[in-house]
């Protein structure tokens, strides 16, 4: 049965199933935005994602995998409680144990970015050598935003403080403080681009938590996400971190930012379920 912390009416993303026995991945949703400090509607990301999802094919050819091979669970959405952050993020944290517990691999929908620190730190109790990989136009190192520490500003601040390595791996960042970015060149955290693959190859073996901010893509191809940030990236480039990512041990994801309904032409939508299918596959994979 599917466990009672989570909402299963609604749309189901292509291929899953509702019960996780027998299942690989674990895929839910949080439908959270409380924090946005720019353009709402993040909340409606997780049911875009499933409801364009059918109009994909199952079949990876980058992967050469299909999703008709894998068995995974849709688990629905985490009931959370409107408002504060914190309140969501523990209901998020309890949410990936029970995914955990149920033998699955996370893969979570967001809903805003302060979500992510709840799962990785379920994660990392797990694999205390966890390794964070985090795509995104924006450093979220900040300490607070508009008062909050759970914004979705200081999203990867939250997660170093319950990752045990310290480890996070921030790719082709672009946008943030003076002072995030003197730490990102200071800590050497930040990886250019071109050094994607190299940069992560040293690190096979290792568990990976993967966490994919959808406002890495440059707005011309995705500008359904709440904050849009010029100079960013399409999908080749997210190709070749999922070429990389094969030679990895990749143990849990989100993806997380879509707001469907600032972009009319639903590509946005499409593109966050392309990026889903590709990592429930390399999820299942994993396993």
């Amino acid at each position: 049965m599917t466990p009672e912390l989570f909402d299963t009416e609604g749309a189901i993303y292509m291929g899953a199933r509702r019960e996780p026995t027998g299942c690989a991945v674990g895929l839910f949703g949080v439908p959270y935005d409380g924090t946005t400090s720019f353009r709402p509607g993040a909340r409606f990301g997780p049911a875009a994602i499933r409801d364009v999802s059918s109009g994909l094919e199952s079949y990876d050819p980058q992967l050469d995998l299909d999703l008709e091979d894998l068995a995974f669970a849709d688990l629905g959405a985490v009931a959370i409680p409107f408002g504060a952050p914190e309140p969501v993020v523990a209901a998020v944290g309890r949410s990936t144990e029970v995914v955990l517990d149920l033998g699955l691999a996370p893969l979570m929908l967001g809903g805003e970015h302060s979500i992510s620190s709840g799962a990785v730190a379920a994660v990392a109790r797990r694999h205390p050598d966890l390794v964070l990989v985090q795509l995104d136009a924006h450093a979220d190192l900040r300490q607070e935003w508009l008062g909050a520490r759970h914004s979705h500003a200081c999203a990867m601040r939250r997660c170093l403080e319950v990752l045990p390595s310290g480890e996070l791996r921030q790719i082709a960042i672009r946008s943030g403080t003076r002072e995030e970015f003197q730490e990102l060149h200071a800590t050497g955290r930040l990886v250019p681009i071109d050094a994607m693959a190299a940069a992560l190859a040293p690190l096979r073996g290792r568990p990976i938590y993967l966490t994919v901010d959808l406002d890495w893509f440059d707005p011309a191809v995705l500008p359904g996400t709440g904050t849009p940030e010029p100079g960013g990236f399409h999908w080749p480039r997210f190709a070749e971190l999922v070429e990389e990512l094969r030679q990895h041990r990749l143990v849990a994801a989100d993806v997380v930012e879509l707001a469907p309904q600032l972009d009319p032409s639903g590509v946005s939508a499409v593109l966050a379920a392309k990026v889903t299918r590709s990592l429930l596959l390399l999820l299942g994979r994993a396993q």
